[in-house]
């Protein structure tokens, strides 16, 4: 605080207040949300004229001091949302003016002290000691507290039942014991405390039990936010809560309650939120939504989930009436029918539409392309017919679209190109046909699934453009054409499921960069060649299925090939080798078949390579003229190939130490041959402190120093400029040595610091540099 300093009277200080008193004496210290560090210094004990401390929202650790306990005069203690840790002080108890007491959104730990009885006997009127470490039962002895107005003990690891003393406590309005432990009944004398405004004992580990009072809307008239989620209660919903007529917010989530839905909820005119999903609801006669025809009336309503019960019928047209405030509609898992209303169009204020694993027929409504804001939209598992409306392109804010298991037809709308934030796609199990179309592979894509439809055609290269996808299932349709090579830069890849389609091909080299495998499905196609031995090297891979392709020659031994129950290579007829557990036939070793076929072998080779070496000294003499007269004509980026990381690895052999060639503070640098030429390939070690700063000063060399390639020609190289920035820590995994990064010449920085992505692969000289990968000229 740059108010305090020697030269400003401590009561002038920011946050500091003085008595008109007693001069001089602190009576307020109030720097709540200021980002302080540090403790709570044991001096503030010192502070004897202290009323009131507020704290709250820094991020203070350590351990609340004793010496608090020191101040006598101390009505008002708020410590909440800080990173204070260790006990709550037992000598607090001496504060016997404390009226707030507030350290909620620590790390606290232990039991509740039985010192603070001495406090609930004073004027305690509000106890907050919620989202701690807190262990131990709810003390009985917090039922003397005859002032206290709030208590909040929620999220943390208390056991046991609720005390029935709490029945005690009058005057109390807000009554929070969820995210615990706890187990048994609410006591009978909780549902008669008529100022209770707010009643929470939902969620989490709860094991809560029993059934709600019919009166409790008549024995808590004054109740606002009553939340029982998550625990075992069971019973109806008691239709007397419409007498609560204040209420806004009704949690009934995830117990047992069963019987139908009161009728009448549009009377509570305040309702903005209703949650009564994962129960055993439904209406008694069939086809009975009028409650949610009631719902219409209540004009702050913003969320509504029926999910996971047993109600059935049509929907009402009346839903397109909600509020404009309306943000999430939930009707999910139950035995809904008929056609979605085309009024949902109408509710342009939802973020969140899930009306899965129902009966709904027809088609689409296009309607639905009028809800801009949404960010989900879950339709599955229903008997939805039609296409794909192309409304859905207008959704640009949609993270989540589920259309799967239906009856859906005709082809994936280009339009969802629209939709870049798209992060999960799943249209599996339809009738769609058609291509791939490469506008929907958006960056942002975490998992696609396209399974068992009838799409064909070969896959886009724009696949790699999914460079965060972690799930793709394009399983059980009739595409055809070689695997593109470009999904190899999908690096975050766990699971691809490519199965009964009609690909061809090899295995994709690039596939070697796919590190983070754990299941892999490439059966039933008419792929062929070897299998790679790289797959050995896939450390987290537990599921390899190649069977029924053409797949040839030896079985590799390691990784994943030693367990034969996550393999399946059945159905290709030319495999040899493996572990014996495969059953496979041994692979033939060529042996001589007499001495004279020995030494026509032996004549044939060494006559054709003296032929070949005499041609290839005549070409390298003309190639050398020629290529003096053409280097001065062609640009760097047409004399040179681009090389992906996958070819770096094949070059050096995958970084092998036979092809080591130096060694320098920094990093290493490795040797290869790839496109004809010979290459050296840096790897820097970004663990040693200053690496990051000599590749970009050894970029900001290289890239104006002329260099002579080993015929004699005079080539500029180096580095471009280019920006850097810090990214997420995502995908180091997938490099043989986490934490290192791989560049050609300074080029291609990976994370956890990337290069200019469009020029990373973009090789600018030709230069061949021995040993330290340091600027010389010959």
């Amino acid at each position: 605080m740059k108010s305090w300093n020697e030269s400003i009277h401590f009561c002038d200080w920011m946050g500091v207040t003085c008595s008109s008193r007693h001069k001089g004496r602190v009576t307020l210290l109030s720097l709540p949300g200021h980002r302080l560090i540090g403790s709570i210094p044991p001096q503030i004990g010192n502070l004897s004229f202290l009323r009131e401390i507020n704290l709250a929202k820094n991020m203070f650790k350590g351990e609340i001091p004793q010496e608090i306990g020191r101040l006598f005069r101390l009505r008002i203690l708020t410590l909440s949302g800080n990173a204070f840790r260790g006990e709550i002080p037992s000598n607090m108890s001496f504060c016997l003016s404390l009226e707030v007491l507030n350290i909620s959104m620590n790390a606290l730990v232990g039991r509740i002290p039985d010192g603070l009885e001495n406090l609930t006997r004073k004027k305690l009127n509000t106890l907050s000691l919620g989202l701690n470490n807190l262990t131990g039962t709810i003390p009985k002895w917090l039922g003397n507290a005859s002032s206290l107005v709030r208590l909040h003990l929620g999220q943390n690891n208390l056991h046991g039942s609720i005390p029935y003393e709490l029945g005690r406590l009058s005057t109390l309005s807000s009554f929070v014991v969820a995210q615990n432990n706890l187990s048994g009944i609410v006591p009978p004398a909780i549902y008669n405390l008529s100022s209770l405004i707010v009643l929470s004992v939902a969620w989490s580990w709860n094991k809560l039990q029993g059934e709600i009072p019919s009166d409790i809307g008549l024995t808590l008239p004054k109740l606002q936010h009553i939340y029982f989620g998550g625990n075992q209660f069971t019973g109806r919903l008691p239709v007397s809560l419409l007498n609560a007529s204040q209420l806004k917010d009704i949690g009934f989530e995830i117990n047992n309650f069963s019987g139908p839905v009161p009728q009448n909820l549009g009377r509570l005119s305040d309702l903005e939120t209703l949650t009564i999903g994962a129960n055993q609801l439904e209406n008694l006669e069939g086809d009975d939504f009028n409650f949610l025809t009631s719902l219409t009336n209540c004009s702050t309503l913003s969320t509504l989930d029926i999910g996971n019960n047993r109600l059935k019928g049509q929907l009402p047209t009346s839903i397109a009436n909600f509020s404009s405030k309306f943000e999430l509609l939930s009707v999910s898992s139950n035995q809904i029918s008929g056609r979605v209303p085309d009024g949902v169009g109408n509710l342009i204020g939802l973020t969140y539409l899930d009306f899965s694993e129902n009966f709904l027929t027809a088609e689409i409504p296009t309607s639905i392309g009028k809800l801009e804001r949404l960010n989900k939209l879950d339709w599955h598992r229903n008997q939805l017919s039609g296409t794909i409306p192309s409304s859905l392109g207008n959704l640009t804010q949609l993270l989540y679209l589920r259309l799967d298991v239906n009856n859906l037809k005709g082809e994936i709308p280009l339009s969802l190109g629209n939709c870049r934030n798209l992060e999960q796609l799943n249209l599996s199990f339809n009738n769609i046909s058609g291509a791939i179309p490469k506008e929907v592979m958006s960056s942002k894509m975490l998992f696609l699934g396209l399974s068992s439809n009838f799409l064909s055609g070969s896959l886009p290269l724009e696949l790699g453009n999914m460079i965060n996808l972690i799930a793709l299932d394009l399983s059980y349709n009739r595409l055809s054409g070689e695997i593109p090579s470009t999904l190899g830069t999908c690096l975050m890849m766990e699971d691809l499921r490519m199965q009964d389609n009609l690909f061809v091909g090899v295995i994709p080299s690039s596939f070697n960069a796919l590190k983070s495998l754990y299941y892999l499905d490439l059966s039933r196609n008419n792929l062929f060649g070897q299998i790679p031995k790289y797959l050995q090297n896939f450390t987290l891979l537990q599921n390899l299925n190649l069977s029924f392709n053409r797949f040839e020659g030896e079985v590799p031994y390691d990784g994943v090939f030693r367990n034969a129950s996550a393999l399946s290579i059945t159905g290709n007829q030319n495999l040899c080798g493996g572990i014996k557990k495969l059953g496979l036939p041994p692979c033939k070793i060529h042996g001589q078949k007499n001495e004279r076929s020995h030494n026509l072998k032996m004549v044939i080779p060494i006559v054709s390579c003296s032929i070949l070496l005499v041609v290839l000294l005549v070409l390298f003499a003309w190639r050398r003229r020629s290529k003096r007269k053409a280097t001065s004509l062609l640009q760097p980026q047409e004399l040179f190939p681009k090389i992906s990381y996958a070819e770096l690895g094949q070059a050096t052999n995958d970084f092998s130490s036979s092809n080591l060639i130096g060694e320098g503070s920094f990093g290493s640098v490795y040797k290869g041959i790839t496109h004809g030429m010979q290459i050296a390939v840096k790897v820097l070690n970004l663990k040693q402190k200053g690496a990051f700063k000599s590749f970009v000063a050894e970029c900001e060399a290289l890239r104006n120093i002329p260099f002579c390639d080993d015929h004699g020609e005079l080539v500029i190289w180096g580095c471009e400029r280019t920006q850097y920035e810090g990214v997420k820590d995502q995908g180091i995994r997938h490099w043989s040595k986490p934490g290192y990064a791989f560049s050609i010449f300074g080029i291609g920085l990976v994370p956890p610091i990337k290069c200019n992505l469009q020029k990373r692969n973009k090789l600018l000289g030709s230069a061949s540099i021995p040993g330290e990968f340091t600027a010389r000229r010959d």
